[in-house]
Order: structure tokens, then C-alpha cells, then sequence
């Protein structure tokens, strides 16, 4: 359980210790109350004037007599009288018109009455009720004051900090359950032996980094690896997210980072992590209206508590972000973040690892191919493993297993990487007909044109928002892209629309190949503006990035593409996407009757595999198809193993986006109804 800090470890324990001490308080109180209130009841004296105790002393019907200082009598008669309405009255109380003791003793002794005297009671409870109203408002201000001083999300603690400290009974996560980033663990291990022996790095006159920041990809395991360190450290570890310095009141950001930093100085040497620094770190001087000036105060004093004219020795800050490029170049420069680790998405071998430690957590079978899953699955983050992992134990506890098969991760593979099965919708048969033919256009183009990657999958199954997939898988994972390979993927793009056209008429194609002609449209712009693949426009990056302005940037920008460029991007972009389109035509008319044979198996079949699309490609016929047995709960008999080509190099072909930025291919989504893409796992 993590805890804000020492300080305030203490105030839930003062807090719980209160609430138990007036509980106890009310127990014992209310019976004693009760008591009191009971007790009242028991005996209570008839009220007597004077005149009427005076006649019954005369006749000598008064028994005894306390005198209670001087002022009041109280007594018992010695036979019931009748006062009022009020019958059968023995204990009487008069109250005396004036101070004659010693004439009233002697008026008493005659008559033979047992005389005793007292002081006055004290009414505590009277006394008590009287004070009750200000010892409430006392209480009420105690408990304000005791707010406004303690720490947490209590009232009026706008300033303090919101860092959560790992307590010692947290559990550790240690470098061995981190796989797959092991550059950032190396860089890392520096600021763990540090913690752990100072002198070793200053005996050289060395300086431990002050800060390292975490940059890639979401679902890398940037915060894994901090809480990594935390648990190999064993030393203090603050805890707290960029938006946590952000409150609606003036000032409170830069407030809670120097709080953050008091606690940090006090408890050194310590490491303070911050997640999603983007939130406070973007660039400054830029910005519409007042927006922006809490969020620069709190960066300003981030940037003054890191490197400023006081020493912070022994606080080591960690941050993470997925956008390094928004960050200010103060932030950035050696004395703050000395350091940047890239946390990148990883590779087979990272992935292998990955693997391994997820699969430790659950009984997998033993036909689960670790290698084979890893290779199957390139551009996956930890966190995409992390979910396909998952899957495949939810899919095996659905059939009621007590084991996770390769079956199951298979199945699982396929749902993350393609979308999940739409079972429910129903297609008609012009529907069901089309989509295999587009389908089918976009298979043959991928078997007959070099160098794209090898098919794994083609379905008309709905499959999260598309109606049917053709899914590709690189046969290694890719860092860069050639203009072949490039210009082979529009091809590839174009064939679902090409091959509508064929067997339907141009006037009867869909909206099916929206998707594939808005890709296809991105990027063949990138292959001309940032790519330099175009000869008329040559190696020259047009137009920079969109500069918005609640990310730091000016307000103003300058026209850099004149018109006359601006067309010339047009029409290089037209030029390559008519160029790739009559390509795919030229190819499918030569392959017309492979399209015809694949088209037809996948309105028997639904889907094929890798194996059963080379079957077709060779000319052969497919074998019956097998009808799956039930399973049982020990063992997937009568289901048919996807081979170990099936599953080396599975994966679904990235979007544009991620072509341009280097990351491995995704599956294409072909015909949807919609036009939009399916999620890709993307790197």
C-alpha cells in the first residue's frame, strides 16, 4: 500500500485511533446517561410550602428532616397526607422563606424529628448541557484547524503534494519480471548501484545523473520500469502523476513541487518518479488567453527545484512520456534529465521474453511454442502481449479447460491483432459475395507482386468494424521501408477495388474500399512530402508538421509551400495512386482465374489460412474440410493446430501512420462498412 509520507502515515492511524476513542466514549456515556435520567426517576419529593410542613410539624407528623444549607428542607412524614392533587405523599421538599436554622432546629428537636443536614447538590448534568453548545463550536474549530494542518485530499490542502510513497509492504517489482528493454534496464542499473553505494561513482569525482526520462511508445513499460527501480533500490520512491500538480485554484501546481521536493530532501537519497510529464512540461511562452500561466509557474518551479540555485542532492527524478516533442528544451538539457532512455517496443527476442513472463503466471499446456507466438506477433508492445496472453486464459476458461493451449493463444492472436468476431451479423449473399471477391483482389496482388509480405489470413468473417480482412505478416521485423515495397502495398491497396470492378462493373462498386483509398491517399502524400520517393519533387520534406498551439508552439505561422508546389504535390500524389491502380488491374487480370478459385473458397469456407492460400496458388485442390470435434477439458482433440508456419510471422499491417514513422505492418481492413480501420498493433 503506498503512502503520501511519513508525516501522514501517521494522521490515518491518529485519525482511526480518534474515531475508535469516541466510539468507546459514546458506549460507555449513553448507559451512564441513561442511568442518571432512570435514577432521577427512582424517589422525587413532593414540593410542600412552608405553611404546610409547619402544620404537619405541629401535629407531629414529620419523621425526619435534612437541612441542606439552611435554605431547603427534605424529609419523610410519618403518614402519607394529601398536597394538592397529589394522595399518599411521604417525602416532602420545602423551601425555607428565610435563614432561621437554630429557631427551626429547636421548633424540630421539640417535636422529636431525626435531624441530619447537608451541603447542596451539584447538577453536573446541568452543568454539562450549559457547556454542551461551546464545547461543540470548540470541537468544530479544532477539527478546521486540524484539516487545514494535516495532508492528503482533505479540505484547504490545495499545496500539498500528492506524491504516494511505496511503503514496505508494497509488492516489489524487480528487473526480472522487466523483459524485452534491456538497453533501458542497463542504463538504469547505474541510478539502482548509485542509491546503493554513492562512493562508488565519487571517489572518481563522478556525478550520478540528476534525471532520467523515460520516452516510447504507450504500453512499453516506461512505468514498469520505474517501479522496477524503485524495488531494486530499496530506498524511498515518491510516486505522482503530471496532472496531479494541476488544481483549479492559482498557484497550487508550483506549491505541490516544492512540497514534492521537501519530502524528497528529507528522505534522501530518494527517487521521485513522475508519470506523464507532458502535463506539466510543454513548452512555454505560447498559449491563448491566461490558460497557460499556472501551467508555466509549475513548470518553472519543476525546473528551478531540479537545477536551481539550491542543491538537490540525492533526490533523483525519473519521469515518462510518450511526447518527448512537446516537452520544453529547458526540461531536457544535462542538469535536469542528463538522460534519456528509450523505451521502445521490442523486438522477437523481447518479445520471447515478454512472453515468458506472463506465460509464468498462468498453467499453460505444453504445445504452447513461446518462439513461435513471439514471431508471430511483430510491432506488439508489452502491454499488446500482456492483453494477448490474457485473452488466450479467458478463451480457455470459456471452454472449460484447465490448461492454456497454443489453440487458445492462437485464437486469442487473431482477436487483438484483427478484431473479434462479429458472429451476430449476418450478411447477405450479394454481400457475402462481394467482400470474397474484394478479398480476393487484395490476396492475389499480395501473392503475385515481390516483395510484400507473405499472406497469413483472409477472411470474409466481420471482424470488429471491417467485413472482411486480408491479413499480411513480414517475415522479420521492419525498421525501414523501400519505395518498391512501399509502392507495392498501394498496389496492394488498390486490389480489393480493382477486382469489384472486374467481376461487378464499375457501376456497381461500394463504399467497401473507402478505408483502402484513404490509406492509400496517405501514403502516397507521405512518399512525396517526407519521403523524397518522388523525381519531379525530389528530396525536399514540404510542409512542416502541424505546430498547434495549446502544445507550446506560436501563434503564427508562415506560408513555406507556394501554390505552385502545392500542385505539384497533387499531382505526384495522383500520379502514383492512378500508376498503383493500373498495376493491380494488370495483375489481376493475369491472375483472374486465381481470384476466381480463392473468391469461391471463401464463400465455402469463411477463412483461409496461410497453408490453404499456397494450395491455391499452386493450382491444387483443398482438402475437405474437417468438422471440429468437441473439446475436451484436458486436451483440444479433434481441432486442427495452426502449423508452425501459420504462426511464425503472423501480423496485421500497420496504418500509415506508423509506415512513416518506421514501426512494423498490420493487417489490412478491406471491406468495411464504414470505411474505418480496425485497431492495429502497432510498434
Amino acid at each position: 500500500m503506498a503512502d503520501r509520507s511519513s508525516n501522514d502515515r501517521k494522521t490515518p492511524r491518529w485519525g482511526r485511533f480518534s474515531r475508535t476513542a469516541s466510539l468507546w466514549a459514546l458506549v460507555f456515556l449513553i448507559p451512564l446517561v441513561l442511568l442518571q435520567m432512570m435514577g432521577r426517576q427512582e424517589v422525587v419529593p413532593e414540593e410542600v410550602d412552608y405553611i404546610e410542613f409547619s402544620r404537619e410539624l405541629e401535629r407531629g407528623n414529620v419523621a425526619s428532616a435534612e437541612v441542606i444549607e439552611g435554605k431547603v428542607i427534605e424529609g419523610d412524614f410519618r403518614s402519607p397526607i394529601v398536597v394538592g392533587e397529589v394522595s399518599d405523599v411521604t417525602s416532602f421538599r420545602t423551601t425555607l422563606p428565610v435563614r432561621d436554622s437554630e429557631a427551626l432546629i429547636a421548633r424540630l428537636e421539640t417535636a422529636g424529628v431525626h435531624i441530619s443536614a447537608r451541603g447542596a447538590d451539584r447538577d453536573w448534568w446541568g452543568v454539562f448541557w450549559g457547556f454542551l453548545p461551546w464545547i461543540v463550536i470548540l470541537g468544530f474549530w479544532i477539527f478546521i484547524i486540524r484539516q487545514m494542518q494535516s495532508g492528503g485530499n482533505k479540505a484547504f490542502q490545495f499545496g500539498k503534494s500528492k506524491a504516494r510513497l511505496l511503503a514496505g509492504d508494497t509488492p516489489k517489482v524487480t528487473f526480472d519480471d522487466v523483459a524485452g528493454a534491456d538497453e533501458a534496464k542497463y542504463e538504469l542499473q547505474e541510478i539502482v548501484e548509485f542509491l546503493k553505494d554513492p562512493k562508488k561513482f565519487s571517489r572518481l569525482g563522478g556525478r550520478i545523473p540528476k534525471g532520467a526520462l523515460l520516452v516510447g511508445p504507450p504500453g512499453t513499460g516506461k512505468t514498469l520500469l520505474a517501479r522496477a527501480v524503485a524495488g531494486e533500490a530499496g530506498r524511498p520512491f515518491f510516486s505522482m502523476s503530471g496532472s496531479d500538480f494541476v488544481e483549479m485554484f492559482v498557484g497550487v501546481g508550483a506549491s505541490r513541487v516544492r512540497d514534492l521536493f521537501e519530502q524528497g530532501k528529507a528522505q534522501a537519497p530518494c527517487i521521485i518518479f513522475i508519470d506523464e510529464i507532458d502535463a506539466v512540461g510543454r513548452h512555454r511562452g505560447a498559449g491563448l488567453g491566461g490558460g497557460h500561466d499556472e501551467r508555466e509557474q509549475t513548470l518553472n518551479q519543476l525546473l528551478v527545484e531540479m537545477d536551481g540555485f539550491e542543491a538537490n542532492d540525492g533526490v533523483i527524478l525519473i519521469a515518462a512520456t510518450n511526447r518527448p516533442d512537446v516537452l520544453d528544451p529547458a526540461l531536457l538539457r544535462p542538469g535536469r534529465f542528463d538522460r534519456q532512455v528509450v523505451v521502445d517496443s521490442p523486438d522477437v527476442r523481447g518479445r520471447e521474453g515478454i512472453l515468458r513472463v506472463h506465460l509464468a503466471k498462468i498453467p499453460a499446456a505444453d504445445d504452447v511454442q513461446v518462439t513461435t507466438l513471439a514471431r508471430g506477433t511483430p510491432g506488439m508492445s508489452g502491454a499488446d502481449l500482456a492483453n494477448l496472453v490474457n485473452e488466450g486464459a479467458l478463451l480457455a476458461a470459456r471452454k472449460g479447460r484447465d490448461k492454456v493451449y497454443m489453440i487458445d493463444f492462437e485464437e486469442a492472436k487473431d482477436k487483438v491483432m484483427l478484431g473479434a468476431e462479429r458472429k451476430s451479423m449476418v450478411l447477405s449473399e450479394a454481400e457475402r459475395k462481394l467482400t470474397a471477391y474484394h478479398e480476393a483482389g487484395h490476396a492475389v496482388v499480395a501473392l503475385r507482386l515481390p516483395g510484400l509480405d507473405p499472406l497469413h489470413k483472409v477472411t470474409i468473417i466481420p471482424r470488429g468494424r471491417a467485413l472482411g480482412i486480408t491479413a499480411s505478416l513480414p517475415e522479420e521485423d521492419r525498421h525501414s521501408y523501400s519505395k518498391d515495397y512501399l509502392f507495392g502495398r498501394l498496389v496492394m491497396l488498390f486490389g480489393g477495388r480493382v477486382a469489384e470492378e472486374m467481376i461487378f462493373g464499375p457501376e456497381k462498386v461500394t463504399t467497401g474500399a473507402g478505408n483502402d483509398i484513404e490509406r492509400a491517399t496517405q501514403m502516397a502524400r507521405r512518399m512525396v512530402t517526407q519521403f523524397g520517393m518522388s523525381e519531379a519533387v525530389g528530396p525536399m520534406a514540404i510542409g512542416d508538421s502541424e505546430q498547434e498551439v495549446f502544445l507550446g508552439r506560436d501563434l503564427g505561422q508562415r506560408r513555406q509551400v507556394s501554390e505552385q508546389t502545392a500542385q505539384l504535390v497533387d499531382g505526384e500524389v495522383k500520379r502514383m495512386l492512378d500508376e498503383a491502380y493500373a498495376q493491380a488491374g494488370v495483375i489481376l487480370r493475369a491472375n483472374e482465374a486465381l481470384m476466381e478459385s480463392i473468391a469461391l473458397a471463401l464463400l465455402e469456407r469463411e477463412t483461409l489460412d496461410r497453408e490453404q492460400i499456397d494450395l491455391l496458388a499452386a493450382g491444387r485442390e483443398l482438402p475437405p474440410m474437417r468438422i471440429p470435434e468437441p473439446v475436451g477439458a484436458d486436451a483440444p482433440s479433434g481441432l486442427e493446430l495452426p502449423s508452425a508456419a501459420d504462426s511464425e510471422e503472423e501480423s496485421a499491417l500497420d496504418e500509415v501512420a506508423s509506415v512513416a514513422r518506421g514501426k512494423a505492418g498490420a493487417a489490412d481492413s478491406s471491406r468495411s462498412g464504414s470505411a474505418a480501420p480496425r485497431p492495429d498493433a502497432s510498434r
